[in-house]
């Protein structure tokens, strides 16, 4: 091939391969900055009932089930929630807006705890569309020093029901009979209570850009910095 001609060529080449290359590091994401979270060193975890910014009633207290699961997990001390619901009925605190506004001091001076796992319920329920239906619950959450106040954790996370899913066998008919048994299915059960059980584990176990392991881990020591 004559060097002319070759240049042209590898000239496109690179033309076409530029954005492709830009776009790769454009969803690259970027990591998390775990400064404060190192210099803290929580190790017992206090998990606030979440907030609900969804319009389904139950969302708070069946993403509160299984929230404590991933960080014990983890390798943090996380306090029982019946323990947590109790002692703020208690101390006449029974709903979670009211549990959030508590000041930290107070919080550390009932609980002894090191951190506040501040959750909200960003979605939770099942949409209904015009042949199918989908569930979904995503949640944030952030992780606060008791202590200091310092702001050592934050992300969002979410799950549902359409992941995987192949809509496409048994067409149209196949559709409306499988949109019709998953809305026969959620109006007798919570559809939302598994998922919620996914996307706590997505937003709180020990991962890239998650919460570093806990001193209660084996892999405290060896990896507390996760890249």
């Amino acid at each position: 091939m004559p060097k002319n001609k070759m240049r042209s060529s590898l000239a496109r080449l690179a033309l076409v391969a530029a954005p492709l290359m830009l776009s790769a590091c454009a969803t690259k994401p970027v990591p998390y900055d775990y400064t404060a979270f190192r210099a803290s060193q929580p190790s017992s975890i206090l998990v606030l009932p979440p907030l609900n910014k969804s319009v389904d009633i139950r969302a708070s207290y069946s993403v509160m089930a299984s929230a404590t699961l991933p960080l014990a997990e983890s390798g943090y001390y996380v306090f029982p929630v019946a323990v947590v619901d109790q002692t703020f009925k208690e101390n006449g605190l029974d709903n979670p807006t009211d549990m959030h506004q508590t000041p930290l001091p107070k919080l550390r001076e009932i609980f002894g705890n090191d951190a506040v796992m501040y959750i909200t319920v960003e979605q939770y329920g099942t949409k209904y569309l015009l042949v199918d239906s989908v569930t979904v619950v995503e949640a944030s959450g952030k992780l606060v020093d008791a202590r200091t106040g310092a702001l050592l954790w934050q992300g969002t996370a979410s799950a549902s029901d359409a992941e995987g899913r192949n809509n496409n066998s048994g067409g149209l008919v196949g559709l409306l009979v499988t949109a019709l048994v998953r809305q026969i299915a959620g109006s007798v059960s919570d559809p939302g209570h598994g998922l919620s059980h996914t996307s706590n584990a997505r937003l709180l176990r020990a991962q890239p850009n998650g919460l570093l392991y806990g001193p209660r881990s084996p892999l405290y020591q060896k990896d507390q910095a996760i890249p």
